[in-house]
């Protein structure tokens, strides 16, 4: 078996990855909305944090009644308990990929986490 997996996305309104590239430890999920389009739902998480990646085009994020200014290349932690709800632009798309991983469990990053292989 691979130490890897790989899929490719479509444009579609949401698509996510734990099934398919067996994530162990974080849920992904890739976002399109059209221009003027929002997520139907304001939501929280029980235990969850998640990080929003804007991969392209522009629009925003209320969250806790507090209006924050999204566009490509803005990245967005926000907290388990957080109400969060995301819009497009009524001019423009928004694509975003978000991760969402327990609040609190990185014990090890980066260079802490990492075996050198000789």
């Amino acid at each position: 078996m691979a130490n890897y997996s790989k899929v490719s996305v479509a444009n579609d309104p949401r698509t996510e990855l734990h099934d398919q590239l067996g994530l162990t430890g974080a849920e992904i999920s890739i976002n399109h909305l059209p221009a003027g389009a929002s997520v139907p739902f304001v939501h929280s998480h029980k235990a969850n944090e998640e990080i929003y990646i804007i991969l392209s085009g522009k629009g925003k994020a209320v969250v806790d009644g507090d209006t924050v200014e999204l566009a490509a290349g803005d990245i967005v932690r926000i907290s388990p308990a957080g109400k969060r709800q995301f819009f497009a632009d009524d001019g423009a798309e928004i694509s975003y990929a978000c991760i969402q991983v327990k609040a609190g469990s990185l014990d090890a990053y980066t260079i802490d986490d990492a075996v050198i292989e000789k």
